[in-house]
C-alpha cells in the first residue's frame, strides 16, 4: 500500500463528493481505492492490510456501525472471490470491479424493492411518524405520495443533535406532502395521532434490533406503549452470496454493548468540562459531543423489518444472516 494513502481521508473524500452516499458504500469506495494502491502479492497479505485499514477507519469514527457494514462486506468479497492463479494484480482489479459494481448498481435496486413492499401498508389518510433522515424511507414516502397518489401526512422528529429531521421536513414539504416537525421530547404527545412509525436503520443486528440515529430507541418504547406498529426499512442487498449491506453479525444485549470510539455521558469534573467546552467551542457543542449520536432499538420494539428480500420479523434476521454466512 502506498505510504501516503489514508483510508480515513479516502472515506471522507467519498462522502464529500456525494452527500447522499451511504457510509457503508463510502467504506467500500475507500477500500477499493486502498486495494488499487496495495503492494500485496497474496490474498493473506491483502486481507491483513484490509483488516488494519478497517480498524483504523472504525477507530476514527464516533459512530462506526454504518461503515462497519461496508467494511465487513468488502472483506467478504475478498474471502469468497476465487483466484484462479495467474496475475495477482488482475485478481485485485477484479475485486475492485465487483465491489464498485455492487456499490453503484445493487443498492438503488434494493431500495426499489423495499419501496414496493412497504407502499401497500400505507393507506389513504395514513399519519406516519418518522425519525431523522433515511434515504430509503424518503423514497418510500415520496413514491407513496407522488406515484401511488396516497394521501399521507408525516410527523418528523427534529432529531437533535444532528437535526436531520429538518432535512426530511424540507424535502417532504417541497414534494407537497403535509409534514410537521415535532420536538424529540414531544413524541409521546403526538403518538396517539399516528397510524404507523417508519424509520430507517444504519444497521440491523443479528438479534433483529436496530442501530439508528439517537432517539430511535425512545420512539420504539413509546410506540410499543401506545400499540403503534414500527416498520424499519433496511437494505440487505446480498450480492453473489457474499454478504449484506446493513445486516450485521452483532448481538448486543443492551445500549451499552454498542461499539463506541469514546466514552459517552461521563461525569466530568468542572475542570474537565471547562477543557471540553474550550475544545468544542461552546457549552452546547461540548454537551452534544458527550452524548451518543445513535442508539440501539431492542428487537421486541420493532414490528417488521422490511428489506429487499422481504418482510422479516426481528427473529427472522438471524435466519437471513445464516443463509449468507452459514457456519462461517
Amino acid at each position: 500500500m502506498s505510504g501516503d494513502f489514508s483510508i480515513v481521508d479516502a472515506f471522507h473524500n467519498a462522502l464529500r463528493e456525494d452527500d447522499e452516499l451511504p457510509h457503508p458504500i463510502a467504506a467500500i469506495f475507500a477500500l477499493s481505492e486502498m486495494i488499487g494502491t496495495s503492494q500485496a502479492e497474496t490474498t493473506s497479505e491483502l486481507m491483513e492490510s484490509i483488516k488494519r485499514a478497517s480498524e483504523e477507519l472504525k477507530n476514527s469514527l464516533p459512530n462506526p456501525i454504518p461503515a462497519s457494514a461496508g467494511l465487513e462486506l468488502f472483506m467478504r468479497f475478498v474471502t469468497t472471490k476465487n483466484w484462479a492463479g495467474g496475475n495477482f494484480e488482475t485478481h485485485k482489479q477484479n475485486l475492485i470491479t465487483t465491489a464498485l459494481e455492487f456499490a453503484h448498481n445493487t443498492v438503488p435496486s434494493c431500495r426499489e424493492r423495499i419501496t414496493a413492499l412497504l407502499v401497500p401498508f400505507i393507506k389513504d389518510d395514513t399519519v406516519i411518524l418518522t425519525h431523522a433522515y433515511s434515504r430509503v424511507v424518503m423514497q418510500v414516502l415520496l413514491t407513496a405520495a407522488k406515484t401511488h397518489h396516497k394521501r399521507i401526512s408525516v410527523y418528523v422528529t427534529e432529531s437533535r443533535p444532528s437535526e436531520h429531521g429538518l432535512r426530511t421536513y424540507h424535502m417532504l414539504s417541497q414534494a407537497g406532502i403535509p409534514c410537521t416537525v415535532v420536538l424529540d421530547s414531544a413524541v409521546g404527545y403526538i403518538i396517539h395521532k399516528v397510524d404507523m412509525c417508519l424509520i430507517g436503520a444504519e444497521g440491523v443486528a443479528e438479534s433483529g434490533g436496530l442501530f439508528n440515529a439517537i432517539g430511535s430507541y425512545q420512539l420504539g418504547v413509546i410506540a410499543k406503549a401506545a400499540c403503534k406498529p414500527v416498520f424499519a426499512a433496511a437494505e440487505r442487498c446480498v450480492v453473489l452470496t457474499y454478504a449484506s449491506f446493513k445486516f450485521l453479525r452483532m448481538f448486543p444485549l443492551s445500549q451499552y454493548d454498542v461499539p463506541l470510539s469514546h466514552k459517552m455521558l461521563p461525569f466530568p469534573t468542572k475542570a474537565e468540562m471547562e477543557k471540553h467546552v474550550e475544545a468544542q467551542g461552546s457549552m452546547t457543542a461540548a454537551m452534544e459531543a458527550l452524548n451518543p449520536s445513535f442508539d440501539y432499538t431492542l428487537p421486541e420494539l420493532v414490528t417488521f423489518i422490511v428489506s429487499d428480500i422481504g418482510i422479516l420479523t426481528p427473529s427472522g434476521v438471524s435466519d437471513a444472516l445464516l443463509a449468507v454466512y452459514g457456519g462461517a
